[in-house]
């Protein structure tokens, strides 16, 4: 945040902290969006601009909301006021990033990088966890289907 001129002391950087799990998240939503429609037959260019404009403004509206709720944090008074003002600023700053990359730059590695093979190719360990995962959201099923069969025995 050179260019704001803070420094780098525990708000900002527990703000970038924060804003990890937001960059995370976004690139996840927009891969696993492109992902179906590659794995439906598209070809990887219109899956990525189909899957990117599709989730676009679920994105941009989730960006928004994000700084707003940051905007109380920037009109704080006192050295509590500056304090939180970097971090305010650090942290919608980097949602406005992780919101420009994963509309833009994502889907065009998505559209480069991935294909139908590379969705398909899986080694043993991939096999093995597709199988753990399956096994738990199967039994996540029976557990929750039993649990709602008996809602009134109580």
């Amino acid at each position: 945040m050179v260019f704001l001129d803070f420094s780098i002391n525990n708000l900002t950087l527990m703000a970038l902290t924060i804003a990890t799990g937001f960059v995370v998240d976004d690139a996840i939503v927009v891969i696993e969006n492109i992902s179906r429609y590659i794995e439906k037959g598209e070809k990887p260019l219109a899956a990525a601009l189909k899957g990117a404009g599709e989730i676009g403004f679920t994105i941009i509206s989730l960006t928004f909301s994000l700084i707003a709720v940051l905007i109380p944090l920037l009109f704080m008074g006192d050295i509590v006021g500056r304090l939180f003002r970097e971090f305010a600023v650090t942290l919608a700053v980097a949602i406005l990033i992780s919101a420009v990359v994963s509309l833009t730059l994502t889907p065009m590695m998505c559209a480069r990088m991935l294909s139908q093979q590379s969705l398909r190719k899986q080694n043993r360990f991939s096999r093995a966890c597709e199988r753990l995962f399956d096994r738990v959201i199967a039994s996540y099923g029976r557990g929750l289907a039993k649990v709602l069969n008996h809602r009134g025995s109580h």
